[in-house]
């Protein structure tokens, strides 16, 4: 959905003035988004959310239900946009963040993911995508939330340990 502050739609909002489609749909075909961030580039993926485009979520997906069936028709259909990433098998990924680079600069712009079933926090990275670094430890059972602090420090709420863990350059 995409608003404007005062509650009102965008006049350039791709679905304004379509029969039988709500003008505040920026985009759709989203799977549950817990792990949604924002970022300049823009579930089991990483989309880069843009004006109109469906992303296939239930139609298609990479994903399986949690019995092991099939999702949808596939992986692929005509008008459904393809991911820029995703994980296979999934990792359950819970909370997201896109890192500034403040602390470590070479992680400028990385995606850090929490994962639920793997007890690591995924780390993708570059052009295209691709996952650079699982990092994994006792404190990363069923990562929830991740975030940045002002400090460029990563914080992640483990609930395997069920505690809060600050990571910063180690010395």
């Amino acid at each position: 959905m995409r608003l404007n502050r005062d509650g009102s739609v965008p006049a350039d909002n791709p679905f304004v003035g379509r029969q039988g489609i709500r003008p505040e749909i920026w985009s759709y075909g989203h799977r549950n988004p817990q792990g949604a961030a924002l970022d300049a580039r823009g579930g089991d993926e990483v989309n880069r959310v843009e004006k109109g485009v469906n992303y296939g979520w239930p139609v298609i997906s990479y994903g399986t239900h949690y019995s092991g069936a099939k999702i949808g028709v596939g992986t692929h259909k005509e008008g459904m946009a393809q991911p820029e990433f995703y994980w296979d098998p999934s990792i359950a990924p819970a909370g997201m963040a896109i890192y500034s680079g403040k602390l470590w600069p070479e992680w400028r712009g990385d995606f850090f993911a929490g994962s639920l079933k793997f007890g690591m926090i995924s780390r993708p990275t570059g052009t295209p995508l691709r996952e650079a670094e699982r990092l994994q430890g006792p404190e990363t059972a069923r990562v929830r939330a991740v975030a940045e602090a002002p400090d460029g420090s990563i914080w992640f709420a483990s609930e395997g340990q069920g505690a809060i863990y600050r990571m910063t350059p180690g010395g």
